[in-house]
């Protein structure tokens, strides 16, 4: 049926202002959490631990046991009691996704969360593997939450953007997007060495990883040029110094056929 003359025609939308990669995440995370909470109602908290050791991140699992699915598993699982944490990383990950995935596409940021989430989680592991050196068990601890993608997304968005401004949470204070990632990235490492052994149940570790690999990924190119234009500037000065010692040693022989030279 055609509408009628001038009657306006009012599209509804409930995406709000969410891109579909962003919202994509932010289904598939919610899903497996009310997931999570209905085996821990329902099934009992041994169930619940048997699926974080299988689906969490844990180095004793990864390395040696080879459950090579955790490092990409591990991302969409947090604790059932505290629906703080998981509401907190997709709101993250709505507030700065989305802007990353407009200038990126879909395809290219859902490959950049998986990224730093997958390189955090192995990084975490390979920080928690090397007791195993000096004669300690492996960790069966697992490691779960999205924070190392959402670290890494603050790191794109410092690199991306770095003088927009934000206003840190509950605070009349305004930072540069620069200065807001440095000053996340002092307190994730100075703060375990505050509490000491204490901890406070957090992986830093995982944080700063995800944060390491996204800056990495997104620098490599000028890295790699700067490493090639070193190479290259070395050449040239080695090259010009063989030049110069050739010259020196030659321009004051005589000719090899003199009478050539005569008039």
């Amino acid at each position: 049926m055609g509408s009628r003359p001038g009657i306006r025609n009012y599209r509804v939308s409930f995406n709000f202002y969410i891109t579909p990669g962003v919202q994509w995440l932010v289904i598939a995370t919610f899903a497996v959490f009310f997931l999570q909470v209905l085996i821990r109602v329902f099934a009992g908290p041994f169930v619940h631990q048997k699926m974080l050791l299988w689906f969490g991140l844990v180095p004793a699992g990864v390395f040696p046991g080879l459950r090579i699915w955790q490092p990409f598993t591990y991302i969409f699982l947090h604790d059932p009691n505290d629906f703080l944490h998981v509401l907190f990383n997709m709101f993250f990950l709505w507030m700065f996704g989305r802007e990353l995935e407009l200038v990126w596409g879909k395809a290219r940021f859902i490959r950049y969360y998986f990224l730093t989430g997958v390189g955090a989680g192995l990084i975490e592991v390979l920080v928690k593997t090397i007791p195993t050196f000096f004669g300690h068990p492996p960790s069966d601890v697992p490691t779960i939450g999205a924070s190392g993608a959402i670290f890494g997304i603050f790191a794109a968005c410092a690199i991306l953007f770095p003088d927009r401004q934000v206003s840190v949470m509950f605070l009349p204070i305004r930072m540069s997007m620069r200065s807001f990632v440095l000053l996340l990235a002092g307190l994730e490492f100075f703060l375990p060495l505050l509490l000491g052994s204490a901890g406070d149940n957090v992986s830093h570790i995982c944080h700063l990883g995800g944060m390491l690999v996204g800056w990495v990924y997104l620098r490599r190119g000028s890295f790699l040029y700067g490493v090639r234009n070193t190479v290259t500037d070395w050449q040239h000065k080695r090259n010009r110094k063989r030049f110069e010692v050739y010259i020196n040693k030659h321009k004051k022989e005589p000719p090899s056929r003199p009478d050539n030279w005569v008039n």
